[in-house]
């Protein structure tokens, strides 16, 4: 067939059948995955219950049970996965109307006939779909799943006369049903102690591949509502589960920048609180929430609005280390920084440059270029203007500035803006007179940071410029930093 109708079930029905929940996403999510193979091997051997459900408003799992109550509770412990019972039977109760719906797209009618119709063209697939555990449930129910046909059908046989070997047959046919119930019971016994939770058995495949934890982090604008968002995970599909909580959350359609990897691991720590924690940080302005390995930290332009949520959220992430982290005052940093720049190039004697002395002044300054631009800040002109004045003088050294982005955003695009940013710089430098020949510049992106980029404090510091200087008579290429001058190539 053209489609795999088992997954199309699944890829639509597990959100719309989650939509809302916050508790034990992942159970349920493995719980219906698993649900859907099953129910439509009901609907195929069971046309009538298909007119049926599609009568009811709100379809229950215990009208497929009706046959057999007592194999209800023990579907419903092989799906748990350590969730509770209940809420397990209501994702799954919330997932039938959503499958009948898929079923009638598919089919291009809501009459039973055409679904049965699809259901038995599509047969294997669903068939093999199954757990091997739900084959004696199924077998239960009265589905034949060797053969794919129902087992309450008994065929009408033609009247034959009744011989002696006929006699034994008809003897021995009780010992061999009892033979295959045994064998029905011994297999589903054994399926079911060979039976691994969902969470164990994903972390047991996923894990040894994993070097990174997963993350997660979220940033709040001046309303309160979401701006950023970014998801690392190894499991692709619960980041689908949790992209659909935060659009749901914040309204926000764009969703979640996401990177689904097995170099991530495949849980949160806690995850089952995420949903709990986003509703916390909905509507807390200006702030970042970062959830890596047992660690929230929480970073606000306002401490107490950091502090209060805070304190929220320490009660429902009990194996997290929630921090309030300090805010950086950004533009005091810079102001700080223009002033240290000035007093070193006033300091540099006019007939004595040394061209270290020059890149290690301009290395003091912070260049805070606006989100998206490239445009030079007018405080940083001034120590522009001093250096151009000092590198004229220093016709023999070749300035290389570097710019640097964070991580936020598009690789790509952070690569190409820090090439504007340096190309920015030189530009100015080269307009106030100073030699073309002496300056190149190289845009590295987010390639080469200097802090994490998991906090806003972080994220400025790698927002940056940065200057290397080449002696054009030595070829030595050197790097100015805080602990002095470092060859670092030929």
């Amino acid at each position: 067939m053209s489609i795999d109708l088992v997954e199309l079930v699944k890829q639509q029905v597990s959100t719309i059948a989650l939509s809302g929940d916050t508790e034990h996403l992942f159970e349920k999510n493995a719980a219906i995955n698993q649900f859907i193979p099953f129910l439509l091997n009901i609907f195929r051997s069971k046309p009538e219950l298909i007119d049926s459900f599609q009568k009811q408003l709100n379809p229950r799992l215990s009208d497929i049970f009706t046959t057999n109550p007592s194999l209800k509770e023990q579907f419903l412990q092989n799906l748990s996965g350590g969730a509770p019972v209940s809420q397990i039977e209501h994702a799954l109760n919330q997932s039938i109307a959503p499958t009948l719906g898929v079923l009638e797209d598919e089919a291009g009618s809501s009459d039973p006939a055409a679904i049965s119709y699809l259901l038995n063209l599509h047969a294997a697939r669903i068939l093999a779909a199954a757990p091997e555990w739900v084959l004696p449930l199924l077998a239960g129910l009265g589905v034949n799943t060797a053969a794919g046909q129902t087992l309450h059908k008994t065929p009408v046989l033609e009247s034959t006369p009744v011989t002696e070997e006929d006699k034994r047959v008809n003897w021995l046919l009780p010992i061999l049903a009892l033979l295959i119930l045994f064998g029905l019971i011994a297999f589903w016994f054994k399926a079911c102690s060979k039976k691994e939770d969902p969470l164990t058995s994903a972390t047991t495949i996923s894990q040894p591949a994993a070097s990174q934890p997963a993350r997660l982090q979220l940033t709040t604008g001046a309303d309160g509502l979401l701006t950023y968002c970014q998801i690392k995970t190894g499991d692709a599909t619960y980041m689908d589960i949790l992209q659909q909580q935060v659009k749901q959350i914040f309204n926000y359609a764009l969703g979640c920048g996401g990177i689904s990897d097995t170099s991530y691991h495949t849980q949160f720590i806690d995850q089952d609180t995420i949903p709990s924690v986003l509703q916390k940080l909905k509507g807390v302005p200006n702030t970042t929430l970062t959830w890596t390995e047992n660690q929230l930290s929480i970073l606000s332009e306002n401490p107490a609005d950091a502090q209060n949520l805070a304190n929220q959220l320490k009660p429902l992430a009990r194996n997290m280390t929630v921090m309030v982290q300090e805010a950086v005052n950004e533009q005091s940093a810079v102001e700080n920084s223009i002033t240290d720049a000035q007093k070193a190039l006033a300091s540099i004697n006019p007939d004595q440059i040394r061209a270290l002395d020059v890149a290690t002044a301009l290395n003091l300054q912070i260049i805070n270029f606006a989100t998206g631009s490239s445009d030079i800040p007018k405080l940083n002109k001034s120590i522009l203007d001093q250096a151009a004045a000092l590198l004229q003088r220093a016709s023999q050294v070749h300035l290389i500035v570097q710019g640097h982005t964070d991580a936020v955003g598009d690789a790509n695009a952070n690569k190409q803006l820090s090439q504007k940013r340096a190309q920015a710089v030189v530009d100015y430098l080269i307009a106030k007179g100073v030699d073309p020949a002496q300056l190149q510049a190289v845009g590295y992106g987010q390639e080469k940071p200097i802090a994490s980029n998991s906090s806003k404090e972080g994220q400025f510091k790698n927002r940056r410029i940065e200057f290397e200087v080449r002696n054009s008579e030595t070829g030595k290429v050197r790097e100015v930093n805080e602990e002095g001058v470092t060859e670092i190539r030929n």
